[in-house]
């Protein structure tokens, strides 16, 4: 879209034709769910007629369908419709701390499902994983591209990521492979894309994984290895050559011209206290060496390096098969080989590929004096799996790129099983539609279960139909007049996002945000969506006026323990990092310090440092909630803790003895140190009286609690 145009339905230039379709489409009421809802008024068809969009699905006389030629909207259909009601009453029943809501969006061009775990890893472009919560957009990842009779492997941008809790399954796969998704993910099978539930029959019939399914790709991916010193000095031993003067001189020489690889060499170098420059380069046949003055450090490092260790470690191994295939390493068309100039070289690199369950051939030339070279056999996978799990420095050597993807793993789905909690997942968009998680391709697919509540379907529509009250500024203007109202606080994307991706187009919020302020009616606003910074001017405005609430969670900051408990997550250091944006704005933000995890984050240590950062990052106020336990969360969690700190098994049997929560004395020990922290780190609420206005929104009720995993 052209950052120049208007939105629809706000007025002003219409955008040019290249860039918008829309039709009408009119249909018969057939539901009473959408009485408070109707078309705007038709605006004409474009002199140039387009493709017609998607029918409407529901009845909506008169709506306007609109679809965008643009990549962050492809696929996607929106119904512009003017809404008869837009603050509305939260049912009784439900246990969210408001009572009154605005949502101008139903459906999401976010495309929250966030459908991966946190810690799946995404194969990015130069050969590497990286999980899926610490990709940012604009990073460079393989997706697939159908040419021909295969797809075939190609580079691709992360243009957006989001992230949610949702009801969380696992699906295992018969090499072992395990992917933790929401149940309206898709994967490429065998048929197609295929949803991880589904049913056969009803409202919720569409296709989904069974055990006669087999994934398409490589399958799971290895662990990246430790950089550990065994590691560092068997990457060198690969790479550092004997030139009879290695010992006796300052001059050595180091096995590749590759700069990836020397800037390892050379940091490998300092870290065992030995630095070196750069001084010539030469070539033995095709093999070029690159010779090294040693300006710092004892000699006898160097000639250390020089000589395997009697016994080797794991971590010598990896480094060395790393090291062996920068210096004499290629992968072309698909073909991966090692060049070995002796018997010992051979006999070395060899049993480290044997160690870690490779095969290889070996490939002896006819010409006289030529390396012989050892070929890695086991197609795609195997190369993929010697990448990650030995790590060279040389990325150029590990493209895919224009590869088929037709791999024969054994990737036939053998369960699906629904974990029983709700997790934080994760999901992106990529040029192509699709990435490679954990060896297999996914889509990009997003759903959300309340738009059923427009009898859409809420796998396929939630992130293609959305439906946009286009009037929705106005609508609380003429609510909030109404002698009926009392100015009671409106909260703001709790259920849909109110700053998606589709609110750059139409700019719905300006004139709630106005409408808000002019009424001084207490509002707050829950997004995860930067696009909030636009309005940050206005939200200004409101705050002199009116009470405006912004909430964060933070249980804990050890790094460790959040990758451990919580991966899917933003880290804490990055929560906090938007808790002081917000404060910086001149808003009061409230931290929930939830969940604090009994033996782990309940010692004083962990409660002063995590509250210490609270109050470090601008918030005004902490409150405590300890861990509970629920059906089906706790019997995961217990799995959990006996796998990772089996030593708080019997305390924990004993704190929850009695059922999901802890004993009340427990937890009011723990409130009081927190607030004790708190009062050492000059974090308290804002006195009656204070002249600071915008407040956190109200805290979640103490029965709820975000997923710890």
């Amino acid at each position: 879209m052209s950052p120049s145009c208007t939105a629809p339905g706000r007025g002003g230039a219409r955008c040019p034709q290249r860039h918008l379709r829309f039709v009408s489409t009119r249909v018969r009421m057939r539901s009473m769910r959408w009485d408070n809802l109707s078309a705007p008024p038709d605006e004409g068809t474009p002199d140039r007629a387009a493709p017609a969009a998607p029918p409407l699905p529901l009845a909506l006389p008169g709506a306007i369908a609109r679809t965008f030629d643009t990549p962050g909207f492809a696929g996607m259909t929106f119904y512009e419709v003017h809404a008869k009601s837009i603050i509305n009453r939260v049912p009784g029943q439900s246990r969210v701390p408001f009572e009154w809501t605005i949502n101008p969006y139903r459906g999401c061009s976010h495309a929250c499902v966030y459908c991966l775990g946190g810690d799946t890893p995404i194969l990015m472009a130069d050969g590497r994983t990286r999980a899926i919560s610490e990709l940012e957009p604009g990073d460079r990842i393989y997706g697939t591209r159908r040419r021909g009779a295969y797809r075939h492997y190609v580079v691709t941008t992360v243009l957006d990521k989001w992230s949610t809790v949702k009801r969380a399954y696992r699906v295992t796969l018969a090499d072992g492979t395990t992917l933790v998704a929401s149940g309206d993910h898709r994967f490429l099978t065998e048929r197609g894309w295929k949803h991880v539930t589904g049913s056969m029959r009803g409202g919720g019939r569409r296709p989904h994984l069974t055990t006669r399914n087999r994934l398409l790709g490589t399958g799971r991916f290895a662990a990246a290895p430790k950089r550990s010193a065994d590691y560092r000095r068997g990457y060198l031993h690969a790479l550092i050559r004997d030139d009879d003067q290695a010992g006796a001189s300052a001059r050595f020489g180091l096995a590749t011209a590759e700069a990836e690889a020397l800037e390892r060499a050379e940091r490998h170098l300092a870290d065992a206290g030995v630095t070196v420059e750069r001084a010539t380069v030469t070539r033995v046949g095709r093999r070029p060496t690159t010779t090294v003055v040693r300006t710092s450090g004892p000699a006898e490092v160097v000639t250390g390096l020089l000589c395997p260790p009697d016994e080797t470690t794991d971590d010598w191994s990896l480094g060395y098969l790393a090291g062996m295939f920068d210096a004499a390493g290629t992968c072309h068309r698909g073909v991966f080989r090692i060049s070995v100039a002796d018997d010992a070289s051979q006999a070395r690199t060899s049993g480290a590929l044997e160690r870690f369950g490779f095969r290889w051939a070996l490939d002896v030339p006819g010409v006289p004096g030529a390396a012989r070279q050892l070929r890695l056999t086991g197609g795609l996978p195997e190369r993929l799996r010697f990448f990650h799990l030995t790590d060279p420095a040389v990325t150029a050597r590990r493209s895919i790129e224009g590869m088929a993807l037709k791999c024969a793993a054994r990737l036939q789905v053998t369960a699906v099983e629904d974990l029983g909690l709700e997790l934080p997942l994760w999901d992106i968009t990529t040029g192509t539609g699709d990435f490679i998680a954990n060896g297999v391709v996914s889509h990009n697919c997003f759903a959300r279960n309340t738009h059923t509540y427009l009898d859409l379907d809420a796998g396929a529509d939630f992130d293609s139909k959305v439906i946009v009250k286009v009037n929705a500024g106005e609508l609380v203007r003429r609510e909030l007049a109404a002698p009926r109202w009392r100015g009671a606080h409106v909260a703001m994307g709790t259920n849909v996002d109110c700053y998606q991706r589709a609110e750059g187009r139409y700019r719905l919020m300006p004139p709630i945000i106005e409408a808000l302020r002019d009424f001084a009616n207490p509002f707050s606003i829950l997004t995860k969506g930067t696009l909030l910074l636009r309005d940050l001017p206005l939200l200004r405005q409101a705050a002199e006026v009116t009470r405006v609430g912004v909430s964060y969670s933070v249980g804990f900051v050890d790094e460790a323990l959040w990758r451990a408990a919580e991966p899917g997550t933003p880290s804490p250091r990055r929560r906090l990092d938007a808790v002081r944006q917000f404060t910086d704005a001149g808003f009061e933000v409230g931290v929930l310090m939830a969940p604090i995890l009994p033996g782990l984050s309940d010692d004083d240590e962990s409660i002063d440092a995590t509250v210490a950062a609270i109050a470090a990052s601008g918030a005004v106020s902490v409150t405590a909630l300890p861990l509970h336990l629920r059906p089906g969360a706790r019997e995961w969690y217990a799995r959990w803790l006996a796998r990772e700190f089996p030593q708080l098994v019997p305390r924990y049997r004993k704190l929850y003895q009695a059922g999901a929560y802890t004993p009340q004395a427990y937890q009011r020990e723990v409130t009081a140190r927190v607030r004790m922290a708190a009062r050492r780190h000059g974090l308290h609420r804002g006195e009656a009286g204070d002249n600071r206005r915008p407040a956190p929104s109200p805290a979640p009720p103490t029965s709820e609690q975000l997923s710890l995993l």
